[in-house]
């Protein structure tokens, strides 16, 4: 191990035991610098009495020496447990453990173990957080494994073409600007010239007549459905969500207490024939570009939609979130451009487009909904980042963000081109694709592999380097048949080629014969 890694470096570390073997004594392990990894392991055995009252520390010399790091190391975490008091310095005999912990410090004895914390009393809200943390979507829950080398995610927005000069230039500029709007409060719907912005480029592009004064802009299209939540539902109030769905969607509808009713997905989006027709108070919908089957809803069922809308006293929130990367055919108007009952909440984002950090997305609202919207945006947070806004309106007024698109599509286009052949060469009739004409991924069936056998298989793959996403959270029964979502804007050629070919000797080892038989297209409804 090299001893002259910085100490700053980040890298698994190393272990100091007992000379018996006993317990851990001094470790660098762990995510942090080396120093900070050493500090907390030695501070730990302080208070869990394994390093005594009075003790010496061992020499820093002799300590990296052991542990194979840079003494800086070892004096930085020393310095450190001087300066919070578990430790003194004497000069010339070395560093010791403190004769007596200030009462201030937890100490060994009056520290309560885990198995005997007391749980706290949530509130309700509280209480459905916990019961929906484990329907995270696994592309935006933190990784818990190692970064695979072949990461198919399918929830990053491709960067390799985006403006970075053009976008630090209009940064650069706003903060020059002698009217620094970004040094104070905005209005809660957001920045007015943002919103006008986008009043008209969803005018020029999804064909909705709104005003400005409808658009409010949000912290991502998530911010926007919680506060819908918040105005519209009341716990147990029945909602519409697709099946399969956006699992983050779902889970912002149970933290409100609704009572879900998934209804299937076809080749043709939601299946408007399922509907229920008692009184509903809300359908969440990704009509464009359902989330993740990829099918599209024709203008013909999204009229039904609207008229079954208008018969339930539902409200149709359209969650538009990626529909700019479409390769096939020609778009289709929004359902809310169609609205004449003002039943429909539009909803889009940035952060698929543009960047993930880039926590910025916006509602078109009914007129009756702008204005509790609103104040609860203002209770919520009060406005989105001034700065953030004002760039991005530049970004867009001054025709960035249109060329930037046309750039992603086209490669884009060739990288899911890429990956189609990829499959088709690699996997052949182990593998259907459903409804590939937009988005950042495709959605893969496996005839020959049990649905039960999903996790195993991702696993299998992670081994290899491969990391996937199978479908199953984002059903609330269990999926139609084996699924895995692809993502290919994260990866270049080489390293779809390389990816597909390890997952296929994967796929290989469990595929079977099925009742489905092989090579069968799974039906997407129920």
């Amino acid at each position: 191990m090299d001893v002259d890694r910085r100490c700053s470096g980040r890298y698994h570390g190393a272990t100091l035991r007992r000379p018996t073997g006993g317990p851990l004594l001094a470790s660098t392990r762990g995510d942090g610098p080396l120093y900070a990894n050493l500090y907390a392991s030695l501070r730990r055995a302080i208070l869990d009495g394994r390093m005594k009252p009075g003790a010496q520390l061992p020499s820093s010399r002799a300590l990296a020496s052991d542990l194979h790091v840079s003494r800086n190391v070892v004096l930085l975490a020393y310095d450190q447990l001087v300066a919070e008091g578990y430790a003194v310095g004497r000069h010339g005999s070395g560093t010791y453990v403190i004769d007596e912990l200030p009462d201030a410090l937890p100490r060994q004895s009056t520290r309560t173990t885990p198995q005997h914390i007391q749980p706290a009393r949530l509130a309700t809200f509280g209480r459905r957080l916990l019961e929906t943390s484990d329907i995270v979507p696994p592309a935006l829950a933190p990784p818990r494994v190692p970064a695979a080398r072949y990461d198919f995610t399918y929830a990053r927005a491709p960067l390799a073409h985006f403006p970075e000069l053009t976008w630090r230039r209009l940064h650069a500029r706003r903060l020059r600007a002698p009217d620094r709007h970004w040094g104070r409060s905005l209005p809660a719907e957001g920045y007015l010239p943002l919103r006008e912005a986008l009043a008209e480029h969803v005018a020029r592009v999804r064909g909705i007549t709104c005003e400005p004064q409808q658009v409010v802009i949000v912290n991502g299209s998530q911010e926007a459905l919680a506060l819908l939540t918040r105005i519209l539902i009341e716990p147990g109030d029945e909602v519409v969500i697709e099946e399969p769905h956006y699992v983050d969607a779902r889970r912002t509808l149970l933290l409100a207490g609704a009572r879900l009713r998934a209804i299937e997905v076809d080749d043709q989006g939601l299946m408007i024939a399922r509907l229920p027709e008692r009184p509903v108070r809300l359908a969440y919908v990704t009509p464009s570009h359902q989330f993740p089957t990829g099918a599209v809803m024709p203008l013909a069922r999204r009229l039904e939609l609207l008229a079954w809308a208008r018969r339930s006293g539902a409200y149709v929130v359209e969650d538009d979130f990626d529909s700019e990367y479409r390769y096939e055919g020609r778009p289709i108007e929004s359902i809310h451009s169609l609205d004449d009952d003002q039943r429909v909440v539009y909803i889009s984002t940035f952060t698929t487009v543009l960047y993930a950090a880039l926590r910025l997305g916006y509602v078109v609202l009914p007129p009756g909904l702008l204005q509790p919207f609103t104040q609860a945006k203002w209770m919520h947070d009060r406005h989105a980042p001034v700065l953030q806004q004002q760039v991005l309106a530049d970004f867009l007024n001054e025709g960035h963000y249109e060329r930037y698109l046309r750039r992603a599509r086209v490669r884009n286009t060739a990288r899911r081109a890429w990956l189609l052949e990829a499959l088709s060469r690699e996997c052949g009739d182990l593998v259907r694709v459903a409804a590939p004409g937009g988005g950042l991924h495709l959605l893969v069936w496996l005839p020959t592999v049990d649905v039960s056998d999903l996790v195993p298989l991702t696993a299998a793959a992670g081994r290899e380097g491969v990391r996937l996403y199978p479908v199953l959270n984002h059903y609330l029964r269990r999926p139609p048949a084996a699924g895995l979502l692809f993502g290919f804007s994260a990866l270049d050629e080489r390293g779809i080629d390389e990816g597909i070919a390890r997952f296929a000797r994967v796929l290989r080892t469990f595929a079977r014969p099925t009742s489905r038989g092989a090579g069968a297209r799974p039906s997407m409804a129920s």
